[in-house]
């Protein structure tokens, strides 16, 4: 085996340990990251929920009761402000990131419709409506008066054959042939 694949091998090896490794660094991480979330959890729980000591008694009971209700009351209210700040901040959030796109200059482009639209209406969507632009093609168009020539007399006069056709074609030319018969 050459040098340059004895470089390649190591490079590679090495490539590999370090892979390892930084999959090794990770997996501790995660689990230091769950063992702390589970000590911040039981110390929550041991602020928040006391033990629970059923007493004896009918009227102490009905006393738990009310201030389990009470209790449920104010943490349902916190869990509603929490969710309320988290739609707010999930808006301003929208908000950032849109004036940020806009800011670079890339934007979603709306779906767009066809609209029909004249000329007159384009030029007037385009210039505004300060400007009247009438807008008639047919205006610029030249005027080109047909000269006959001596070729299409002669043919006149002898009969085109395609009129002929035509006239006997289609309905019609079936209906001017059976009133000729009759």
């Amino acid at each position: 085996s050459s040098p340059l694949q004895k470089k390649r091998r190591a490079a590679t090896a090495r490539r590999q340990h370090l892979k390892s490794a930084m999959l090794q660094l990770a997996v501790t991480e995660i689990e230091k990251e769950a063992a702390a979330k589970e000590v911040e959890k039981q110390n929550y729980l041991a602020e928040h929920c006391p033990p629970l000591s059923l007493p004896g008694s009918m009227q102490e009971l009905q006393e738990l009761c009310k201030k389990l209700h009470a209790k449920i009351e104010s943490v349902d209210e916190e869990r509603y402000d929490t969710e309320v700040k988290l739609q707010k901040t999930n808006k301003e959030l929208e908000d950032l990131s849109q004036k940020l796109f806009d800011l670079r200059g890339k934007f979603k482009r709306p779906p767009l419709r066809r609209v029909r639209m004249s000329a007159d209406a384009m030029l007037r969507a385009l210039l505004g409506s300060k400007h009247k632009v009438c807008m008639d093609l047919r205006a610029n168009l030249k005027q080109v008066k047909k000269e006959d020539t001596e070729k299409e007399k002669d043919l006149r006069d002898v009969g085109d054959w395609r009129k002929n056709i035509e006239e006997k074609s289609g309905m019609e030319g079936r209906k001017k042939m059976f009133e000729a018969g009759e």
